[in-house]
Protein backbone atom coordinates (compact mmCIF):
# COMPACT_ATOMS: atom_id res chain seq x y z
CA UNK A 1 0.00 0.00 0.00
CA UNK A 2 1.06 3.46 -0.40
CA UNK A 3 1.07 6.31 2.26
CA UNK A 4 3.00 9.68 2.52
CA UNK A 5 6.06 9.98 5.13
CA UNK A 6 6.69 13.54 5.81
CA UNK A 7 5.64 14.12 2.80
CA UNK A 8 7.20 11.57 0.61
CA UNK A 9 5.09 8.52 -1.24
CA UNK A 10 6.20 5.27 0.44
CA UNK A 11 5.20 1.52 -0.48
CA UNK A 12 4.47 -0.16 3.22
CA UNK A 13 3.31 -3.48 3.78
CA UNK A 14 -0.47 -4.13 4.21
CA UNK A 15 -0.54 -4.99 7.91
CA UNK A 16 1.57 -1.97 8.65
CA UNK A 17 1.08 0.00 11.98
CA UNK A 18 2.28 3.39 12.96
CA UNK A 19 4.47 1.11 15.48
CA UNK A 20 5.55 -0.83 12.38
CA UNK A 21 6.96 2.56 10.37
CA UNK A 22 8.92 3.81 13.80
CA UNK A 23 10.73 0.53 13.94
CA UNK A 24 12.03 -0.02 10.55
CA UNK A 25 13.67 3.63 11.07
CA UNK A 26 15.15 2.82 14.01
CA UNK A 27 13.46 6.32 15.73
CA UNK A 28 13.98 6.61 19.29
CA UNK A 29 10.28 6.69 20.21
CA UNK A 30 10.82 8.99 23.33
CA UNK A 31 12.22 11.76 21.12
CA UNK A 32 9.57 11.89 18.44
CA UNK A 33 6.10 12.86 18.02
CA UNK A 34 3.77 10.75 15.22
CA UNK A 35 0.97 12.48 13.20
CA UNK A 36 -1.26 10.44 11.70
CA UNK A 37 -3.87 11.43 9.09
CA UNK A 38 -3.48 15.96 10.84
CA UNK A 39 -3.79 13.91 14.14
CA UNK A 40 -1.44 13.62 16.95
CA UNK A 41 -0.73 10.00 18.31
CA UNK A 42 0.05 8.81 21.88
CA UNK A 43 3.13 6.55 21.41
CA UNK A 44 0.95 3.91 23.59
CA UNK A 45 -2.05 3.96 19.85
CA UNK A 46 0.84 3.29 17.57
CA UNK A 47 0.71 -0.60 17.78
CA UNK A 48 -3.37 -0.38 17.44
CA UNK A 49 -3.52 2.11 14.28
CA UNK A 50 -3.44 -0.19 11.04
CA UNK A 51 -2.69 2.39 8.35
CA UNK A 52 -4.55 1.89 5.21
CA UNK A 53 -3.80 3.14 1.51
CA UNK A 54 -3.37 7.15 1.46
CA UNK A 55 -2.66 7.75 4.91
CA UNK A 56 -0.15 10.38 5.51
CA UNK A 57 2.44 10.29 8.31
CA UNK A 58 4.26 13.18 9.85
CA UNK A 59 7.44 12.27 12.28
CA UNK A 60 8.53 14.92 14.04
CA UNK A 61 12.14 14.51 15.93
CA UNK A 62 13.35 16.37 18.81
CA UNK A 63 16.77 17.93 18.47
CA UNK A 64 18.97 18.54 21.03
CA UNK A 65 20.93 22.08 21.36
CA UNK A 66 22.69 24.08 24.10
CA UNK A 67 23.61 27.85 24.33
CA UNK A 68 27.08 28.94 24.43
Amino acid sequence: MNIKINGKSETVNDQASIADIVAARALAADRIVVEHNYRITAKDEWPGIALRDNDNIEIVTFMGGGSR
